[in-house]
């Protein structure tokens, strides 16, 4: 008996087929949520059907799927489930768009979303490992942060260059109930609440304005 909890164990640590074959479950859900996105397009009001496709929003399912995945295997576990999740996000969402509209067009953004799901996807996997599984206050406030930084580049992205009030205020919303129902005492929602914002502005320079210019 004892064996077995040990070998089991070891299994966990290291990846086993087990968290493996969960990796690709959640790899499957970033495909069917790509094309639910695509589909949301057409559901959502006005401005908000952009949040279909938001970067926040598609980041927080590598950010899920690392979390879910905490307790199956290592951080690189992790990383690759939040890879899976980001890439078949864009797979289902172009896949659809081919198949199931009028064409996805030019393969010139969908090889620039799928570019930055192999950076988002490793990065919010691991950062849902941490919070979920984090040793660390320090390691637990620097995933939820980077989770809430984005929420708010999206806020300073709708307020300062589309001007959608109702969009901004959303966002800035997530951004600060993000750390204030997810970190798990008071001092770490404080702690997470000052590092989003740091996180939030790095990620609206290196992230939203490249996209910006990309799309002018």
């Amino acid at each position: 008996m004892a064996a077995t909890a040990i070998s089991d164990e070891s299994a966990v640590r290291s990846g086993g087929p087990g968290a493996w074959g969960a990796a690709t479950a959640v790899t499957a859900g970033g495909v069917l949520l790509g094309v639910l996105t695509n589909l949301a397009q057409g559901w959502l009001p006005g401005a908000w059907n952009q949040l279909a496709n938001s970067g926040a929003v598609w980041s927080a399912v590598a950010f899920v799927g690392g979390a879910l995945l905490a307790g199956r295997g290592t951080v690189r576990l992790a990383a690759a489930g939040g890879l899976g999740a980001e890439a078949g996000l864009v797979v289902g969402y172009y896949g659809y768009a081919e198949f199931g509209r009028d064409g996805m067009g030019d393969l010139f953004f969908p090889l620039v979303w799928l570019g930055m799901a192999c950076v988002a996807g490793p990065l919010f996997g691991v950062a849902g490992q941490w919070w979920r599984r984090g040793g660390g206050v320090r390691v637990r406030v620097a995933g939820l942060a980077a989770f809430a930084g984005l929420f708010g580049m999206e806020g300073v992205t709708a307020a300062w260059d589309l001007h959608h009030a109702s969009q901004a205020w959303a966002c800035f919303a997530a951004f600060a109930l993000v750390p204030l129902l997810m970190a798990r005492t008071h001092r770490e929602r404080a702690f997470t609440l000052a590092a989003a914002v740091p996180c939030a502005l790095v990620a609206y320079a290196i992230v939203a304005l490249p996209l910006q210019a990309v799309s002018a």
